[in-house]
């Protein structure tokens, strides 16, 4: 089956993560990084905070490209974590990821992972999300330093990464497990048909 140009996919993430997701639907893509100001002034809900910043980040990378290059979907995604009403982020230091993972542990939380897909030749967008619900086990204090001394909380939000070592802490989960990597698959591939573009 061959592909037209305007089935290129552009990712807006340096996340590996997401890059190993885009790789397996088997259409042709780029990486754009997208450096998009990830402050949100208003206080909106998990579920618009992951869809405004997801645009955001798509919206950012479709202003870099020159005009030769305005050819497919620009995707843009982002994930947070939320705990009794607190979105986690990325910790800032290894005693934030501590606070994180201490609260979070012996607890269910939630995860929003948005998806924004822009026509990088028309500026057509649909931008969805995903929440899946986490529940991880109890850890000793102990446990969670070692964790934390892995390396692996560094750059995820909440401090845990579920395709990791991570994923020794987390008991159970509640919904699609690529909204906790970070890119929901299933909800991306509803999204492209809105571009005619259809993964399997």
């Amino acid at each position: 089956m061959s592909h037209s140009p305007k089935q290129r996919l552009i990712l807006a993430s340096s996340s590996p993560r997401r890059q190993e997701l885009i790789q397996s639907l088997g259409l042709p893509y780029i990486i754009r990084v997208s450096d998009a100001d990830e402050t949100v002034e208003e206080k909106i809900s998990p579920a618009e905070l992951v869809e405004v910043l997801s645009l955001r980040k798509a919206g950012t990378v479709l202003e870099m490209l020159e005009a030769s290059e305005k050819e497919g979907i620009i995707i843009g995604s982002d994930t947070v974590v939320v705990y009794q009403d607190e979105v986690l982020g990325k910790p800032v230091n290894e005693q934030d990821s501590f606070r994180m993972l201490k609260a979070l542990q012996g607890s269910t939380h939630q995860v929003y992972s948005g998806v924004a897909c822009v026509d990088a030749a028309t500026g057509k967008q649909v931008v969805s999300h995903r929440v899946t619900h986490v529940k991880m086990k109890s850890m000793s204090d102990a446990q969670i330093l070692r964790y934390i001394a892995t390396g692996e909380p560094k750059d995820k939000a909440g401090s845990y990464a579920i395709q990791g070592i991570g994923a020794t802490i987390v008991e159970s989960i509640e919904g699609d497990h690529f909204t906790v990597v970070g890119l929901p698959l299933s909800l991306l591939s509803d999204l492209l048909l809105s571009f005619e573009i259809q993964v399997l």
